[in-house]
């Protein structure tokens, strides 16, 4: 197998340092995209273009014979070709440039060690509002797909107005260009498809902030039956039994307002939320609350478990209503579960639970039984009393093996 292979991050212009260019013309293959080849027109050795899937390409390097290089945009291990050969082959050696991050914070002139960054590039938008809610400082890397104004046009569906945008684009190369936008302006803006987008937090602009435990008054609800919606209280305790981790895969069956899907997207921020409803008036009000509390789910308008079949594997699920197909639908979502993941049930009746309960067993999982009996303060004249909820059950299934 060859022993010497290197990696070498050049800049948009085709630059890299003097000994990167020796060692270029000293190899024996040169492999990369056909814009990265195209700058060493006079490489006198094999030239490997990189098409289609890399699995093909490591054995071709395994198989191959004197020294081979492989250029790479900016830092290869930077969402890049380098960490992928590294872990596949031995002996490479990373030779990085610039990343194209850096360079845009540079032309800003503003410190990045705090930035949080995500990748657009042939990766799915969705979900991305909770991923960066909060954060003062974002870097996106975009496609063509995935456009400074396709991501303004989505900032502003969740009303990420404290944002300014800054995009660079063609960064070291002869076409540069940067420049900062208001997100309504960017939505009307077209750039070169080789861009970065920066977002930075304006001075002194209060975005809403939103801890555990959102009042349920601050969610839309059906009118003029208000009150469908589970209670905070309730809320908070069965999102604690669903033990959600910032990626999780969560399933919110009977979402009706979204509460919980909303919550458990703003704590599973690099996972995902699924929800799905029968009740189409509940089901616009889910809507506007997951664009208000910047959550974004992946609603169904169904009746579970119809609906379900085209959704990940969970590591949780959340049932708040099972419209009378309840024995069918935990076999489904008992059969689903990943490894160490958990359903949490919430019910007001003792037949609800007792049914519960029997078909967990029955599909093989254990179980734990909360009632949550809580009051609310309410005025009287110049007094103060308390007006107790209803009483809900909280049943949490698991597998026995897990630890719980």
């Amino acid at each position: 197998m060859n022993d010497k292979i290197h990696v070498i991050g050049i800049g948009d212009d085709g630059d890299v340092a003097p000994e990167q260019h020796a060692l270029i013309y000293r190899s024996n293959i040169l492999i990369g995209g056909e814009r990265h080849l195209a700058f060493f027109p006079d490489f006198a050795g094999q030239k490997w273009v990189i098409k289609g899937g890399l699995s093909e390409l490591v054995k071709q390097i395994q198989a191959a014979t004197g020294t081979v290089t492989v250029l790479a945009s900016g830092d290869p291990l930077f969402y890049g070709i380098g960490g992928y050969l590294a872990q596949k082959l031995d002996g490479v050696v990373i030779h990085p440039h610039f990343s194209s991050v850096q360079l845009a914070f540079a032309r800003l002139g503003v410190s990045w060690q705090d930035a949080y960054i995500a990748s657009l590039h042939g990766k799915p938008i969705k979900g991305l509002a909770q991923k960066i809610d909060g954060r003062d400082k974002i870097a996106l890397l975009t496609d063509d797909k995935h456009t400074p104004a396709v991501i303004a046009d989505y900032l502003l569906s969740f009303g990420m107005t404290e944002y300014v945008a800054f995009v660079a684009e063609n960064l070291g190369g002869p076409k540069e260009r940067c420049g900062r936008y208001e997100l309504e302006a960017l939505k009307d803006q077209t750039f070169s498809p080789l861009n970065v987008v920066l977002l930075l937090k304006k001075a002194g602009h209060a975005a809403p902030r939103w801890g555990l435990g959102i009042d349920d008054s601050q969610f839309s609800q059906r009118k003029p039956d208000k009150g469908l919606i589970t209670k905070k209280e309730v809320r908070v305790l069965s999102l604690s039994e669903l033990n959600l981790r910032p990626d999780s895969v969560v399933w919110d069956i009977g979402t009706c307002t979204a509460s919980v899907a909303i919550e458990a997207a703003r704590i599973a921020r690099d996972g995902a939320v699924y929800a799905i409803e029968k009740n189409e008036p509940d089901l616009q009000n889910a809507y506007e609350n997951a664009q208000k509390f910047r959550a974004d789910i992946t609603f169904v308008h169904g009746k579970a478990p119809e609906g379900l079949q085209d959704w990940p594997d969970p590591d949780a699920v959340f049932i708040g209503g099972s419209g009378g197909e309840m024995a069918d639908l935990l076999r489904l979502c008992a059969e689903r579960l990943r490894p160490n993941g958990r359903i949490v049930l919430n019910a007001a009746t003792i037949e609800t639970l007792y049914e519960a309960t029997q078909t967990f067993a029955h599909v093989g999982l254990s179980t734990r039984v909360t009632l949550l009996q809580t009051s609310r303060s309410k005025p009287i004249l110049h007094m103060t009393r308390f007006e107790g909820l209803n009483p809900i059950y909280i049943i949490t299934a698991y597998k026995e093996a897990q630890e719980a």
